[in-house]
């Protein structure tokens, strides 16, 4: 910025280039000018603030759709429990009962198979498995 010194000089520069009758009608010209400046440049800042409101309203705006659309989008259906709402699973219990005993050294016949251990594809006919 100039100085006080700085503007002395100028001032003493411009009154000796334009006269003492000129320098009333150059400093309102020079006001002018500058308030006009001003006003300019509030209207530029106002018009871009403006702009960046109205970018930040669309922002907050598209944020909350895209909000609502995936909250639409995913909800839990009716009826079912969310993964953090399931009950625990009992544990399993080790089947315990006796498989078919391997065949005996001796014998090419396997042993009867008992009801509960049959296969759905074989079936039991006077001692014998076969396939269905």
């Amino acid at each position: 910025m100039l100085s006080i010194p700085h503007l002395v000089v100028i001032f003493v520069v411009v009154l000796v280039v334009f006269g003492p009758q000129k320098l009333p009608e150059l400093a309102r010209g020079l006001g002018k000018l500058m308030a006009e400046l001003r006003k300019a440049s509030s209207d530029f800042r106002y018009a871009f603030e403006e702009e960046m409101r109205d970018l930040d309203r669309q922002a907050q705006e598209t944020e909350r759709k895209r909000k609502e659309n995936s909250a639409l989008a995913s909800p839990a259906p009716e009826g079912r429990l969310l993964a953090s709402e399931q009950p625990e699973a009992p544990a399993a219990i080790p089947n315990t009962e006796p498989r078919d005993a391997p065949p005996a050294s001796g014998s090419e016949e396997p042993a009867p198979a008992s009801s509960a251990n049959e296969s759905s594809t074989e079936k039991t006919i006077h001692g014998d498995r076969q396939p269905v």
